[in-house]
């Protein structure tokens, strides 16, 4: 440990954001960098507690007092290899994780939490620029090839630990570009692209194919695919959007979150849109419906689209600021999160229910909303009602659905495979991640359910260890 007291004599110091009047005219990304003294000092804040418990609420499990004390110490190369040895991409997760490491700091049970997240993103880019980070490809192949579909977090990190293993690893993706989500569904505000690049640089050089704008079960059947590698991993996600099962939903101007997303990231990359495809909100009057993170991208992206206005709607109560009794730290906090987007000019509403979309001549212009209130049945399930008399209209020429996902699509692959599901729609998986189908594994939201970056590229990890333990 740098310095013992160091928690007690340097406060968190966080980076903050870049100022609000330059950032919503442009899609770089929003959050500034401290210098390096002020990350060293926010590093020595680590008390390298008994029971480190940011290491237990880290689903990567990443040793965090050993490389924060390396930050401190200015050991650059070995705070970058202990975070490199638990995460493949260490620098996506430190801009766009919601830390839940250090919602289980020590320092959390007073609000002052090590800024761990921030130092992540600050020790791989430091690496970087002493030219730490280098291909390392595996000296020894084994003969076994497998096929990875799907290039998300889970797709990636899983490609990333068996090529290292020594396996012959091909990445399909169906879009035009490597990077599932991470490249298309989180907006270059909090992500640059660039970054994703720069590690798939490192991952080519390594010897990992990349087969971008390739669907199997159509550009390559399920069959072939079976009898050319010896393991198959799908990593596809859950891209089944919850609907919004409502009068209206049919016009003209409701789109799914994912669409409008997805569509402005290929925007900024240089790729021409149709004028007839373009989900604009320019001059319109945005309603998101979702109060989650995906909502809250489509709130900044929507400002950066120069939006008439923006409200997001939750159908939830809003969430307390501060713990309840029942939710106690070490544990994730279900209280208040108010992202950079929401700064910029967004009225958040909650415990809403949208009734109806109102229309005029087929494109949308208006939402029923009515109040609701939560409360739990005799079996201590919760039921929703709505309360007469609170009905209200909001403008909405834009509705973006950002209600989650419920699960992966079926139709496809998926269903020419002949994978069983869990109760929830799942690709069912045993405890090593193995679908009822012989050398067919599943990793990250296609077999969990939507969840976070982190716990995806855990799932990848633990995937992979299962694909090498079978493979051997």
């Amino acid at each position: 440990m740098g310095d013992p007291r160091g928690f007690i004599k340097v406060q968190r110091k966080e980076s903050g954001y870049r100022a609000l009047n330059e950032r919503i005219y442009d899609y770089g990304e929003v959050e500034q960098t401290l210098n390096e003294e002020d990350r060293r000092e926010q590093a020595s804040r680590c008390m390298d507690c008994g029971v480190p418990f940011c290491h237990w609420g880290c689903p990567v499990g990443s040793k965090i007092p050993e490389w924060q004390d390396a930050i401190y110490n200015r050991n650059y190369a070995e705070a970058y290899e202990i975070l490199n040895s638990t995460n493949s991409f260490p620098e996506m997760t430190g801009r766009v994780c919601p830390a839940p490491c250090e919602k289980s700091c020590v320092l959390a049970i007073h609000n002052e939490a090590v800024t761990i997240r921030e130092n992540e993103a600050s020790t791989v880019e430091k690496a970087f620029e002493l030219g730490l980070v280098t291909a390392n490809p595996p000296t020894v192949r084994t003969g076994k090839k497998v096929a990875v579909v799907g290039s998300g977090p889970a797709g990636l990190s899983a490609a990333d630990r068996l090529n290292k293993a020594g396996h012959e690893v091909t990445v399909f993706e169906k879009s035009d570009a490597i990077g599932g989500l991470l490249r298309y569904g989180i907006p270059d505000f909090k992500l640059n692209k660039g970054i994703i690049d720069r590690r798939l640089g490192i991952f080519l050089e390594e010897g990992i194919i990349f087969k971008p704008s390739t669907t199997v079960g159509k550009d390559i059947s399920e069959k072939d695919l079976l009898a050319n590698y010896d393991a198959v991993l799908l990593a596809m996600g859950a891209e089944q959007p919850r609907d919004l099962a409502t009068e209206g939903r049919e016009l003209k101007g409701v789109h799914f979150a994912m669409e409008f997303l997805t569509q402005q990231n290929r925007v900024v990359s240089g790729k021409k849109v149709a004028a007839k495809d373009r989900i604009s909100a320019e001059g319109k009057h945005v309603l998101v419906i979702g109060g989650g993170d995906t909502g809250s991208d489509c709130v900044g992206t929507s400002i950066r689209q120069k939006a008439a206005s923006v409200t997001q709607i939750e159908i939830m109560p809003k969430p307390a600021e501060t713990r309840s009794e029942d939710n106690p730290w070490p544990y994730w906090p279900t209280t208040l999160r108010t992202s950079s987007s929401h700064m910029e000019g967004c009225e958040r509403r909650w415990a809403l229910s949208t009734k109806r979309l109102i229309g005029e001549n087929g494109e949308v212009k208006e939402a029923e909303v009515i109040e609701v209130t939560w409360d739990k049945d005799k079996n201590g399930r919760w039921l929703m009602n709505e309360v007469p008399g609170t009905e209200k209209i909001i403008k909405a020429e834009l509705v973006l659905l950002s209600m989650g996902f419920t699960q992966p699509v079926h139709k496809g692959l998926l269903e020419n495979l002949g994978v069983e599901y869990d109760a929830r729609g799942n690709v069912k998986v045993g405890k090593n991640k193995q679908s009822s189908i012989d050398k067919v594994f599943a990793a990250g939201d296609v077999e969990r359910g939507a969840s976070l970056v982190v716990h995806a590229i855990q799932c990848g990890k633990d995937a992979a260890a299962a694909i090498d333990e079978y493979l051997s």
